[in-house]
């Protein structure tokens, strides 16, 4: 991403270098993934938007609410949608909508600007290409001053919507 992708993007146009500017977003295992380039260089990426994230199937399990706890809070403004019927949702085990639920509750315990929003269907892009304008919407607009309303004119389209602190 950084010795590659980046380097042609600049080639072709004008970016800004402040990392508040740019995100990274995917999908699925594409979801996890942007997740962890962000948690692991947020001196490059300032925000995450995650749609219906692989956190279940990650070799050795999910580490992000353990480490969310743990370790120092980063400047990442994150964005995640789950489906309350995704990969494994009625079972104990590698449950995609709990471990995107987890996710989600250990960012609000670790005081991050993030939102969850919880959609009605499975693991299909539908709901994330509705919300898609929204997330992007959210994820770069301008600090709040206070606390947020949720339902406001920036929140994404869903049925649920979970925010932190800053809205």
């Amino acid at each position: 991403m950084l010795t590659e992708v980046i380097p042609e993007v600049r080639r072709r146009y004008a970016v800004s270098d402040d990392p508040d500017r740019w995100g990274v977003v995917g999908g699925s295992s594409g979801g996890n993934c942007a997740f962890t380039v962000a948690w692991h260089r947020p001196d490059r990426f300032g925000g995450v938007v995650g749609f219906l994230s692989s956190f279940a199937q990650m070799p050795g399990g999910n580490p992000y609410p353990a480490a969310l706890a743990a370790e120092p809070r980063r400047p990442l403004r994150i964005f995640l949608q789950a489906g309350h019927r995704d990969l494994g949702w009625d079972r104990p085990e590698r449950n995609w909508l709990a471990e995107n639920l987890r996710v989600g509750a250990a960012l609000a315990q670790a005081g991050y600007d993030f939102r969850l929003v919880l959609g009605d269907g499975g693991h299909n892009p539908n709901h994330a290409g509705v919300l898609l304008p929204d997330a992007l919407r959210w994820l770069w607009r301008a600090a709040p001053e206070g606390p947020s309303d949720p339902t406001g004119p920036s929140a994404p389209t869903g049925p649920v919507a979970l925010t932190g602190p800053a809205g």
